[in-house]
């Protein structure tokens, strides 16, 4: 057997357990319009229904990788907000040719506003880091890094709604949800990828930010095929 035969039947393997365990409790609910935007590693489901010039995009988590953010710029002209404290991504961010329409903030979402302790990757190269200590960050190796709720955020930058809310900030996700519900604006889609392989009892959290969304009107209108990177929609600007 060819090594890329032995590779095709162990993606095979992986994602139909992946399908059998996650796709149990993750499970799309609602039917929408809807295309994959960004590369493999850094992209999410849209729903493009309601999307245009005037569209405005909060991005947490940046990383080294702004595909998900240049394919919203160059399909609808939109205005995309790309957040992120890890020095690493400061620093490459600082080192791109932005496209036009990108602001970058060097500061991060948190359910406080302020200086927080941030744990840097195990791996020097790495870049994501987190403001939870997991497993695949240092536990003595932090920064101090400049953090804010979210409602400040939109008020600082004088929004009061978001089309699109993406979150990709490697496990505390389940720990900001609660004052991104409780603040106050209206989103229109809630953009997740889920780390509960990096924190204990992620599975169980993980049904419980599905269920918390879903008491707030979010239903899931699409998942990635590693069942990672969930896609909400505020159910009643559909009807």
């Amino acid at each position: 057997m060819s090594l890329k035969s032995i590779g095709v039947i162990q993606n095979i393997k992986y994602y139909y357990i992946k399908i059998f365990k996650e796709g149990r409790y993750i499970k799309k609910k609602i039917k929408c319009s809807h295309f994959w935007l960004g590369n493999d590693y850094g992209g999410f489901f849209v729903c493009d229904k309601f999307l245009n010039q005037q569209s405005i995009v909060y991005s947490f988590g940046i990383g080294c990788d702004i595909s998900f953010s240049c394919d919203l710029l160059s399909k609808f002209g939109c205005t995309v907000y790309g957040f992120d404290p890890t020095p690493m991504s400061v620093q490459w961010v600082h080192n791109q040719a932005l496209p036009r329409g990108f602001v970058f903030m060097d500061y991060g979402i948190s359910s406080i506003t302020g200086l927080t302790k941030f744990y840097l990757p195990k791996n020097p190269k790495f870049v994501s880091g987190s403001l939870i200590s997991h497993s695949n960050v240092s536990h003595q190796d932090f920064v101090m890094v400049k953090m804010s709720t979210l409602g400040d955020i939109a008020k600082k930058l004088n929004h009061d709604k978001i089309d699109i809310l993406k979150i990709d900030i490697e496990g505390y996700e389940y720990e900001v949800l609660d004052s991104v519900l409780s603040s106050g604006l209206i989103i229109d889609q809630i953009l997740i990828e889920f780390h509960y392989r990096f924190v204990p009892d992620g599975k169980e959290k993980t049904i419980n930010a599905i269920k918390k969304l879903g008491k707030h009107g979010y239903e899931i209108f699409a998942i990635s095929r590693s069942f990672n990177e969930v896609s909400f929609i505020k159910c009643e600007i559909l009807n």
